[in-house]
């Protein structure tokens, strides 16, 4: 299929299904099992899956597409299909024979979903330290301890891409792993689902794991890979998820304030307020820095699906600018709307309270902007 035919796919579920579920996925902090199973019998679940195995074979410019058109519509199933599409990413990077078949086989037959599972508590937004340990019992099967935060999905997929340190605690980079783990396992616990502010219904649950036994060939490229996985699998395919995603609610605001300036009208005048020239220069201006992000973000992804090792620069900074975009925008749009943007649990306050977690979800904008200073001065981007 063409990238279009797919885009329309997406913005048919999400004009359909998305939409009548939005609500109760707000407020019930609902996981989308609708949404995202209706996009899993659709096809679109092996959107980056390659089409030897059965997938679409697309990369980032497709993720931001797909995660923008949905973002339009509910935040929450963006991120769920977006992490599941940056999981797909990461099995399929390296995999073995045995994981094709496993693993992304069955994600192309909308049989499987998958996610990350790379924060922790205690590192914060540097989820590039595993504290997680892989320690190895024989040729045949590892042994994994370990807790990580904010798992999107939830014990809702099916399999989970884990990052872990070595077997020294005090390991170095070189020897932290990554490895794709199943819903199955016995003896994985769950923790309580975290109650956010916005982007209720992604799931984001804890994952407790306590003497897991891993099959040595779950584990993804080899021993010492997790820094590989990181730079050119996950922090693209992750960045460009979120920033499809955050443009698109960053688009929802402009849109629901486009067509309150369009349709108010004062009763005393008969005037509306599109007349009003502030007004036309407000929304103009909103127009432009929206416009403008998107283009960094397009041109970011389409560079990388071309891997150009330049690339990674727009990558980094897409995220950060769409962060910042996303926030002023919605704010922006609501101060335009007046009080009846002001309504509580009206459609700008979930755009509001999703649009702030783009400053703080990982990583966060702060360090996006001292990764890609380091990138420009040709230091290190990880501090030591």
């Amino acid at each position: 299929m063409h990238l279009q035919d797919i885009l329309s796919d997406i913005e048919h579920i999400a004009k359909t299904t998305v939409s009548k579920e939005a609500t109760a996925i707000d407020q019930e902090g609902k996981w989308p099992e609708n949404s995202i199973r209706e996009l899993q019998q659709a096809g679109l679940g092996g959107l980056v899956v390659s089409k030897e195995l059965g997938g679409h074979g697309f990369g980032l410019h497709a993720i931001a597409r797909a995660c923008e058109i949905l973002g339009q519509v509910s935040g929450s199933v963006a991120l769920c299909y977006g992490m599941h599409c940056v999981g797909s990413a990461v099995i399929g990077a390296k995999a073995t024979d045995e994981q094709k078949e496993d693993f992304l086989k069955p994600i192309a037959q909308g049989k499987h979903l998958t996610t990350l599972a790379l924060s922790e508590p205690g590192t914060g937004a540097h989820f590039y330290y595993p504290q997680a340990q892989l320690l190895p019992l024989s040729e045949d099967q590892f042994i994994l301890n370990g807790t990580k935060s904010f798992v999107t999905n939830g014990n809702h997929a099916d399999s989970y891409v884990v990052t872990t340190a070595g077997v020294d605690p005090e390991a170095a980079r070189d020897e932290f792993s990554c490895l794709v783990l199943r819903n199955d396992t016995p003896g994985i616990a769950w923790g309580p689902e975290w109650k956010g502010l916005g982007m209720r219904g992604n799931s984001s649950r804890s994952l407790l794991m306590k003497d897991l036994l891993v099959p040595s060939h779950h584990l993804l490229g080899d021993i010492g890979d997790q820094l590989w996985y990181i730079f050119h699998v996950v922090a693209p395919y992750f960045l460009t998820a979120m920033s499809g995603t955050y443009l698109g609610i960053a688009q929802a605001a402009f849109n629901e304030a486009r067509t309150h300036l369009i349709e108010r009208s004062y009763r005393h005048s008969g005037t509306t307020l599109s007349q009003n020239t502030i007004l036309q220069h407000r929304i103009g201006t909103l127009w432009s820095k929206l416009e403008r992000t998107r283009q960094l973000l397009y041109h970011a992804t389409l560079e990388g699906d071309k891997e150009e090792s330049t690339a990674i620069l727009p990558i980094l900074s897409s995220k950060a600018e769409i962060g910042y975009t996303c926030v002023d925008v919605v704010n922006e749009a609501m101060t335009l709307m007046g009080g009846i943007g002001y309504s509580q649990h009206s459609r700008m306050d979930v755009l509001l309270r999703d649009a702030r977690a783009a400053h703080v979800m990982a990583p966060t904008t702060d360090i996006l902007y001292t990764w890609l200073g380091r990138a420009l001065l040709e230091q290190p981007i990880l501090d030591s």
